[in-house]
């Protein structure tokens, strides 16, 4: 069936001739092309959504456990942001000293994923720990949270590869990248009964038929929420 089709190319120059004198746009176009499809009666193949891998809570505990055993201050502090706020590495390493509030227990990120700001939490139980490690960098009169003697700041590559050389001393031998340990957090609080629509606003995902009811909840009310589960959280 196949070989007696006209070459992708040719038809699209033929199509054209009886296009070009309605001077398309591209939604005009797209139009067109689902309408052509409904009366071909083609269907549109719906991708297959597989379920993300996510970490154990053991693998959890064995992880953090190489990191505490390590005595590494500034690696402990980071990955700890990392595990409690659910940030992409991406976001973490822009992560500056003056978009952390430690009262409130929030650190602001700006342009994440989609050039959108938002502000994600951190439980009570690490401001302590947070404040040491910020006021360290304040004496190296750094800029952001996490920078290298250098006074640079830390790459993503460098965060995977740290990640990588713990689970590796962990003895974890499935890959767990930086993402997987992302989906534990939301997966986890899931787990603990927080509504979809509070995780919502700290993993910075959206989608348009949540946009109304995500717009009418308040940070405030998110975070009481999260301040609740994260004293179960498998790390302390």
């Amino acid at each position: 069936m196949n070989m007696h089709r006209t070459p992708p190319k040719k038809k699209a120059r033929e199509l054209a001739k009886y296009l070009r004198a309605e001077r398309p746009d591209y939604p005009y176009l797209k139009s067109v092309f689902r309408a052509l499809r409904a009366e071909l009666e083609v269907e549109f193949p719906k991708a297959e959504h597989r379920l993300p891998e996510v970490p154990t809570e053991e693998e959890l505990r064995q992880f953090y456990q190489v990191v505490w055993q390590t005595r590494n201050f500034a690696d402990m502090v980071l990955i700890k942001t990392l595990f409690y706020t659910g940030v992409r590495v991406s976001e973490l390493v822009s992560i500056r000293l003056a978009d952390v509030d430690v009262e409130r227990c929030q650190i602001r990120i700006t342009r994440g994923k989609g050039g959108k700001d938002r502000q994600v939490p951190f439980p009570v139980s690490f401001r302590e720990l947070l404040a040491l490690h910020m006021q360290r960098m304040q004496e190296k009169q750094a800029t952001h949270l996490f920078e290298s003697v250098r006074k640079k700041k830390y790459t993503d590559r460098g965060v995977r590869k740290m990640l990588e050389r713990y689970a590796k001393a962990a003895g974890i031998t499935r890959s767990l990248s930086p993402h997987k340990w992302r989906h534990f957090l939301f997966t986890w609080l899931k787990k603990q009964g927080i509504d979809d629509a509070l995780i919502q606003p700290y993993s910075g995902h959206e989608s348009r038929q949540s946009l109304e009811i995500y717009s009418r909840l308040s940070l405030a009310d998110a975070q009481k929420e999260y301040d609740q589960v994260m004293g179960r959280f498998p790390i302390q």
